[in-house]
């Protein structure tokens, strides 16, 4: 039964019913070509034949035509001539077939053709056309067809055997290939469940052959070489959570001592400063994880992502223009995209927040949402420092604050949420040097309507 479950032993069965049933098409259009056809040949031949003997009976008669059938044997052909000739009353008049039927039946018979040759039996048989005429006379006129006889019977006996040896086979050949298939699919379950006991330096072992169990290898010891890159990229984020949060609550907790010795209105300020800090980052840390988690349900309703930058835009007017900075909106409307409202409003203001923040007092910033055939493209530009190459990639990792930036209030998690927010829409998102600044390009599928 376990034999049976397998699907390589299945797909050997498969297989094997296919390749008997191409034996079968095989075997038939052989019988066709080499047995069915030739004996149609010999059978027009003899019907064009006992229809020129009919005529001559009619015109000449019974002697006549026994001549002629007694020329006919003896003329060179590439088949054997047999025949039959009797009078009404059923006596043989010519004769050269050692036996047939006393009685006429139907009009297409074989008829065994042995010929003594001192002392041994020659076996032949010969295809017979048999017809009486309208005197009550009879005439069996046939051909030697023991060769596609003898190929018939080859055929028949050679399926025979062949057809059941063929099913053993493919049931033997079925049961070795999934004793090997199973033991390469036992290696990657057994690397699998290495992993999930908690080994993540577990991986499928390879034999160098460059076959599709060794390729499926490669692609699942990449997969756990990204899931292991993954661990410890969390782990070292826990650290820098850790590092993170320490600074905050050890001044919360000293200004919170010198509140309690002096009552300073200035400390309570910093110490709700620092602990509005503090919950700020823990809850963009835990939004993060729960997006990157899967734990984040995909709400899958039509977003209008003009109108969320719209009102993004709207947010952060005030403080560009605090800072003197020229905030230049290009909103075409009516942008509908599938996905979560909240999360991108969040994203977005993100992605705003960073360009004020970090683009000088009187700098332009630029945001545009235009369509791009199907696609939905936002852009925002700012004219700061920007980023080195070297570090782009880095610019989406939790906490990570290019060197330039560190005279700008953050915790280096904004770009980081834009990014598992990208992921979750299954949007695209790229950084760009602007010269100077950074350009941020997000684009989305349009929703249906």
């Amino acid at each position: 039964m376990k034999l049976l479950r397998s699907l390589t032993f299945r797909l050997a069965l498969y297989y094997a019913g296919l390749f008997t049933l191409s034996v079968l098409l095989l075997g038939a259009l052989y019988y066709v070509i080499a047995i069915r056809a030739p004996l149609e040949s010999v059978e027009h031949g003899l019907a064009e034949e006992a229809r020129e003997f009919a005529a001559l009976h009619d015109r000449e008669g019974l002697a006549v035509l026994a001549t002629a059938l007694e020329r006919r044997v003896a003329e060179p052909a590439p088949r054997l001539a047999y025949h039959v000739l009797l009078d009404p009353t059923g006596r043989a008049l010519t004769a050269n077939l050692p036996s047939w039927p006393r009685a006429a039946g139907e009009e297409w018979i074989r008829v065994e053709a042995d010929v003594a040759q001192e002392g041994d039996e020659d076996e032949h048989e010969a295809l017979v056309n048999d017809r009486t005429f309208a005197d009550g006379s009879r005439l069996l006129l046939g051909r030697d067809i023991d060769d596609l006889d003898e190929v018939q019977e080859a055929v028949t006996d050679t399926l025979v055997w062949l057809l059941p040896a063929i099913l053993l086979l493919s049931l033997a050949g079925g049961a070795l290939m999934s004793r090997a298939i199973g033991r390469r699919i036992e290696g990657v379950a057994a690397a699998a469940r290495g992993v999930i006991a908690g080994d993540l330096t577990e991986r499928v072992a390879l034999r160098g052959t460059g076959d599709d169990f060794d390729r499926l290898g490669e692609t699942l010891n990449l997969m756990l070489d990204r899931i292991e890159q993954g661990m410890d990229g969390m782990r070292r984020v826990s650290d820098s959570v850790a590092h993170e949060l320490r600074t905050p609550l050890t001044r919360l907790r000293a200004n919170l001592a010198e509140l309690e010795g002096c009552g300073d209105g200035d400390a309570v300020a910093e110490a709700v400063q620092e602990a509005e800090r503090l919950e700020t980052i823990f809850n963009a840390v835990l939004r993060i994880a729960r997006i990157e988690s899967g734990r984040t349900p995909r709400a899958g309703t039509r977003v209008d992502l003009s109108a969320i930058l719209h009102d993004a835009a709207e947010l952060y007017h005030p403080e560009a223009e605090a800072r003197g900075q020229a905030l230049e909106v290009e909103v075409q409307p009516d942008l509908w995209v599938e996905g979560d409202r909240d999360l991108l409003f969040q994203a977005v203001a993100n992605l705003l927040d960073n360009a004020v923040k970090f683009s000088p007092e009187g700098g332009r910033i630029g945001v545009r949402i235009v369509s791009a055939g199907n696609r939905v493209r936002l852009t925002v530009e700012d004219q700061g420092a920007g980023v080195p190459n070297e570090l782009r990639d880095r610019i989406t990792e939790r906490f990570f604050r290019a060197p330039q930036t560190g005279g700008v209030p953050g915790a280096g998690l904004g770009l980081s949420l834009v990014a598992a927010v990208a992921t979750f829409h299954e949007a695209p998102i790229a950084f760009e040097p602007a010269n100077p600044g950074l350009r941020v390009v997000w684009e989305f599928a349009r929703a249906s309507s």
